[in-house]
């Protein structure tokens, strides 16, 4: 049963510790620490490392410029949106003055397009009448 914890039964392997990845450990003289071994049969590991190592500094560099990306794109929204900020207070401005001005001359636009309308309505009726003659 001891030996199962160990690994040395179960792995097949003769070692303390060891597994068929060649992979060890090594008892220690602080019992907090644990030293590994990596066998020199193994050296495709070192090739999957640095492989791995270059996959994360490619990573790292798209990382970058995804951030570099988010932040212009965060600047041009602000920018937008102040944009929008300063449209929205200039058409409230403009409509406020229009108001005032419709309310400063009165009625006279309206009287003016119920005269244009009369005026259109007459012409067609004497148009109409003129024309069955």
């Amino acid at each position: 049963m001891s030996n199962s914890y160990r690994g040395g039964g179960f792995y097949g392997a003769t070692g303390p510790l060891r597994s068929r990845e060649g992979i060890s450990s090594r008892p220690a003289a602080v019992s907090d620490e644990i030293q590994l071994r990596i066998d020199p049969i193994h050296s495709d590991l070192d090739d999957e490392i640095t492989g791995l190592h270059q996959k994360i500094r490619q990573l790292k560099g798209v990382a970058q410029e995804i951030e570099v990306e988010a932040k212009f794109q965060n600047e041009f929204l602000n920018q937008l949106q102040m944009t929008l900020i300063k449209a929205q207070s200039a058409v409230k401005n403009n409509m406020r003055r229009l108001n005032k001005s419709i309310i400063q001359r009165g009625s006279n636009h309206v009287m003016h397009v119920i005269l244009f309308a009369l005026l259109c309505f007459f012409a067609v009726y004497f148009w109409s009448k003129l024309s069955r003659r």
